[in-house]
């Protein structure tokens, strides 16, 4: 049983756990546009690295945005999709705690389900997401960023009902560098993203689900205040993690984004230009992240049936 404002609601996944879904032996349409997505976003990036954008970077603290503009993209981002939040000023929101996070986000939450927008895409996740730059992010359609810094699988699983009401199109999450961090082994993370998978089909049965890959950080380049505790995680075990990730998503039939290889170099760590302190990301990393939403949208939600 779990209780968010107030409300308590307990889940099951009998329906998903207990469903035998037959499946062709033939290899499926979005598996190939899979392999074609990921080769037409390597040479995006490629491009967008070479053409060396003059852009500020960002940090997580203020995400790439000064604290005026910050205000005026949470107002614009309110505007479209026509709900009108408590939103305090932002240099409080940076001091929050986790708990008062989750009070905000199931409001913004409530206000979209409320007033829905066309098009509506989720972004479920842990600092990465939350410090996406609206300006950003992809203008083809609204977003709901339901991402909390420090985040972990577990912290996302016991708060993705705050959404249920939304009824978004799509759903991107990614989560798992924090429980790397904290010391979970890759079984914990990998089955608390199975039941994520699975709660997400269960609460949206119309919307597509898009596991987004754990991205690598820059190993000795990283200059983030936890560096030891990053150097403890080999991107190798990453790499590791996502391969079975990637099963796992094809095994409950939602969609696979596989970031990983858009942010790495030839040893496998994050690109030190995409990056702010070797764990997070820049305007240039978002820029990256943007352009493979966009391709991804483009080939691959399109067409999925």
């Amino acid at each position: 049983m779990e209780k968010f404002g107030g409300i308590s609601r307990s889940r099951t996944h009998k329906s998903l756990l207990g469903m035998e879904v037959s499946r062709s032996k033939s290899v499926p349409v979005w598996a190939l546009l899979s392999l074609v997505t990921n080769g037409v976003l390597i040479l995006t990036v490629a491009q967008l690295v070479m053409r060396g954008h003059n852009l500020t970077e960002s940090s997580p603290a203020s995400a790439a945005l000064t604290e005026e503009a910050a205000e005026e993209e949470i107002r614009q981002s309110t505007n479209s999709a026509k709900a009108m939040l408590d939103v305090p000023v932002p240099g409080q929101r940076h001091k929050w705690t986790y708990q008062q996070w989750v009070t905000q986000l199931g409001r913004e939450a409530e206000a979209a389900a409320t007033n829905r927008p066309p098009k509506l895409s989720v972004l479920a996740g842990d600092s990465l997401s939350m410090w996406f730059p609206t300006k950003l992010l992809p203008p083809d359609r609204i977003w709901l960023n339901q991402g909390i810094s420090g985040e972990t699988s577990v912290g996302l699983l016991k708060r993705l009902q705050l959404f249920d009401r939304t009824a978004p199109d799509t759903v991107f999450v990614m989560i798992g560098i924090n429980d790397l961090l904290r010391g979970a082994s890759d079984e914990e993370i990998l089955d608390n993203q199975r039941q994520i998978i699975r709660d997400l089909r269960w609460a949206h049965p119309k919307a597509q689900v898009v596991v987004q890959s754990i991205l690598p950080h820059s190993g000795e380049q990283a200059t983030w205040e936890n560096r030891d505790r990053l150097l403890a995680i080999p991107n190798s075990r990453i790499r590791a993690i996502n391969r079975r990730l990637k099963e796992i998503a094809s095994s409950e039939n939602v969609l696979y984004l596989d970031l990983h290889p858009l942010f790495a170099d030839a040893e496998g760590n994050l690109l030190t230009e995409l990056s702010t302190d070797g764990l997070h990301l820049n305007d240039r990393g978002y820029l990256v992240w943007r352009s493979a939403l966009q391709m991804f949208g483009q080939m691959q939600l399109k067409n999925e049936s």
